[in-house]
């Protein structure tokens, strides 16, 4: 047995040769300079293993060439398309499918959690395939831990999908979110964890960064009855612990939040960013900029619902999304940082680029729009070291286009090429 064992060293916790890394040459396309900003012509990237090895002139590379190893590398020829960091949307629910296929109710009352998982992973694919190589998951919706199985299937080679940083379930106070409406004498299954007090929103953090939580989320305000307006539904002092417990454990926090006050309670309890954020006030947006808060305004999703209701372009907009868009212009004016955060899930997933051609709709340039969903994104969960630019040391997730997203962010829908990891997982010629 123990000749058969050492055919498999690992078995035996025994060391093991490396393997030797897989090298690429990516020559011939216009590459977004770490700024993101202008395009660099004529240089090509070695990639080595899962990172970006070298970004120079090609003839540079190849005069280097015997000492950096190139002369096995796979050459890809990219003339004529426009090569990107993989892209980033900061506001996610792969365990969700679009509204007009099924409501939110019934989705987490009467889909199974086995079959909304299943779902998740061809929503997975269709998410890397359209050039979005991370995400952030921002709460399953009633699939329980569902996000975190997902994310580390993906990250084993399980199955294809983006890189995710998981919410696991939304934190909401008693009476404030749903399934709602029924009878109160039964008690309905909810689509996040219920928790209340300082003592019970502390635990609710523990209990969900030890079921493998990357971030936090916790709903600041919400409608208390169907039909009403949303208020604030925690009080500040329990919105501090959690925030506190949150960054004890090392884990960052998001906020859905969409009245002022429910804005200003998480901004000053200490959250990374604010999620939809519709009715923030200016003063509210400055002290969001003072704090270091972000903003995703999701709307992709507050258009797709619109949609929904019976909204065709070119009609007037209806009033949250034009409250929405308006958002986008006052934070802007504010100084707030705003990123790529698109709710994905209330509509098709792979359409996450609409949020990046609604952010330029809403009075972003086309620069800005692409660093919400590049450089910006990778900052604010904490990888800035390493996702969002294309400059060495970073990781190879890169996206390959036909046309110029600088000039017209609709460029992001032509996808020919997408690398994740340094590896070719879509190539569409």
């Amino acid at each position: 047995m123990l000749p058969y064992l050492l055919l498999f060293p690992w078995l035996l916790g025994l060391p093991q040769e490396p393997r030797p890394s897989a090298s690429l040459l990516l020559t011939g396309a216009r590459v977004l300079a770490p700024e993101g900003d202008r395009w660099i012509e004529g240089a090509a990237l070695l990639v080595r293993g899962e990172r970006i090895e070298a970004v120079a002139p090609l003839d540079e590379l190849e005069e280097s060439g015997r000492e950096r190893g190139i002369e096995g590398a796979r050459r890809i020829d990219l003339a004529g398309l426009f090569l990107v960091p993989g892209l980033i949307d900061l506001h996610s629910h792969l365990l969700l499918h679009p509204y007009d296929e099924a409501p939110w109710d019934d989705q987490v009352l009467r889909e199974s959690l086995e079959l909304r998982t299943i779902r998740a992973v061809p929503a997975a694919r269709a998410t890397l395939e359209a050039g979005f190589t991370t995400l952030r998951e921002l709460g399953t919706e009633g699939a329980g831990f569902a996000d975190v199985a997902l994310r580390d299937a993906i990250a084993s080679g399980i199955v294809a999908g983006p890189r995710l940083f998981v919410a696991t379930r939304a934190i909401v106070a008693t009476g404030a979110y749903g399934p709602a409406g029924f009878d109160p004498r039964w008690d309905v299954p909810k689509g996040a964890q219920v928790a209340d007090g300082v003592d019970g929103v502390r635990r609710a953090v523990r209990e969900q960064v030890a079921a493998g939580a990357d971030w936090i989320k916790v709903y600041a305000d919400y409608r208390r009855r169907r039909g009403e307006a949303a208020t604030p539904t925690f009080s500040p002092q329990e919105l501090a612990a959690l925030v506190d417990e949150a960054h004890s454990a090392g884990r960052p926090v998001a906020a859905h939040a969409v009245t002022d006050e429910g804005v200003a309670r998480a901004v000053q309890a200490g959250v990374r960013t604010i999620e939809h954020g519709d009715g923030a006030s200016l003063e509210t947006l400055v002290l969001m900029k003072e704090r270091g808060v972000a903003l995703c305004p999701t709307l992709a999703a507050v258009e797709a619902l619109a949609r929904y209701g019976g909204f065709e372009p070119g009609e007037p907009e209806p009033p949250r999304l034009a409250a929405a868009r308006a958002l986008v212009a006052r934070a802007k004016s504010a100084g707030v940082t705003i990123a790529c955060g698109s709710d994905v899930g209330v509509f098709a997933h792979g359409e996450n680029a609409r949020e990046i051609e609604l952010l330029v709709a809403s009075g972003l340039t086309p620069v800005e729009a692409l660093r919400a969903a590049t450089s910006t994104a990778a900052a604010l969960v904490g990888r800035e070291r390493e996702l969002g630019r294309i400059a060495p040391g970073f990781r190879a997730d890169l996206v390959a286009l036909a046309r110029d997203p600088l000039g017209d962010p609709s460029a992001l829908r032509t996808v020919r090429i997408v690398f994740a990891n340094g590896r070719v997982v879509l190539e569409r010629r």
